[in-house]
């Protein structure tokens, strides 16, 4: 995998990851054991097919097992494991099923946040947090592409409770200098995703099992599709920058390969990748959605240096051959 770090940044250096077995989590969690951190990962329910559980990392990572919302549980493994590094990926992440569910929502998104920053407060080794928020915070804009200047303008359930963290480490930051910056990135995709009601995943499981692809909406839809190799660089690269860097405290960086496209096309480029002739079933049913979404990740080309290593049909191909490879085995 390529990335905007040093190995010799992460060798020994202990890292606290919350959300480690989700999607996301389970990638981060690899690269840094691969690149020598010592990870403390902090997990709520046992998945069984949670990537992170199925690899050989789950055995070199220390486990707390606590919820994110917990206060206590959080000093705990920050002063235990004299976590110098934060990486905060625990959250309802799933947007329709926030939609349904917004006090557990805004629960475990908004109390986790401040929670977590304010036991980070409490820790005097921390020197690097790097809070999830999500291009979702934006809302809709009159102007595309998002910039961070762009206003955060969510209304519904989990748009709103991503910028409500966002904001919450923005405070910490500015009132109580805590070392936090915010990613904001677009719709993960990658291997690992077992969230079969996501496009990427749901597309691909469909059609390696001969069955008609579902989309929920009309298929107009404009998102930014942001490969999960290149988002574990991001993170990465701005973790290790926020260690040596002060000025970077409160700021929110875009994160994005910058190639956007309407969701019917990205089904169809899927099904032509797997050498599909099946056709999509659309349903136009998709309530509550932007209709068009996606960032500039000018920023952090800029102040970070980043950018990202792989155009959306590399990511692609190599999420097709994990699905195909992990549905063959059953």
């Amino acid at each position: 995998m390529t990335t905007h770090t040093t190995h010799s940044h992460w060798r020994d250096r202990p890292v606290l990851v919350t959300g480690a077995t989700g999607f996301l989590g389970s990638w981060l969690v690899d690269a840094l054991t691969r690149s020598g951190a010592s990870v403390t990962a902090l997990v709520r329910d046992r998945v069984p097919k949670s990537m992170l559980l199925t690899s050989d990392s789950m055995n070199t990572v220390n486990v707390v097992y606590g919820d994110v919302r917990d206060q206590r549980v959080l000093e705990r493994a920050l002063g235990e494991y004299e976590v110098d590094t934060v990486f905060h990926l625990a959250a309802q992440s799933t947007v329709g099923v926030a939609n349904r569910n917004a006090v557990s929502t805004f629960d475990t998104n908004v109390r986790g946040t401040w929670a977590l920053l304010e036991a980070v407060r409490r820790s005097p080794l921390v020197r690097s947090v790097v809070i999830a928020s999500s291009d979702k915070a934006y809302g809709e804009q009159e102007e595309l592409p998002y910039t961070e200047s762009s206003p955060l303008l969510a209304v519904n359930p989990y748009d709103a409770s991503k910028a409500c963290a966002d904001m919450i480490a923005r405070s910490y930051a500015l009132t109580f200098g805590v070392p936090v910056a915010i990613t904001r990135c677009g719709n993960f995709f990658g291997g690992g995703d077992l969230n079969w009601n996501r496009i990427v995943p749901g597309i691909i499981r469909a059609a390696l099992r001969g069955n008609r692809p579902v989309l929920r909406s009309d298929g107009t839809m404009v998102r930014d599709y942001f490969y999960v190799e290149d988002a574990v660089s991001a993170y990465l690269c701005l973790g290790e920058q926020l260690a040596s860097r002060p000025e970077l405290r409160g700021e929110a960086f875009n994160f994005t390969n910058e190639l956007h496209c309407d969701v019917r096309t990205l089904a169809e480029k899927i099904l032509t990748q797997l050498g599909s002739s099946l056709k999509l079933d659309i349903r136009a049913d998709a309530p509550h959605e932007i209709q068009h979404q996606w960032l500039s990740a000018a920023k952090a080309h800029r102040v970070l240096g980043w950018s990202s290593a792989f155009t959306l049909d590399e990511g692609l191909d190599r999420t097709i051959a994990w699905y195909r490879d992990h549905l063959a085995r059953g």
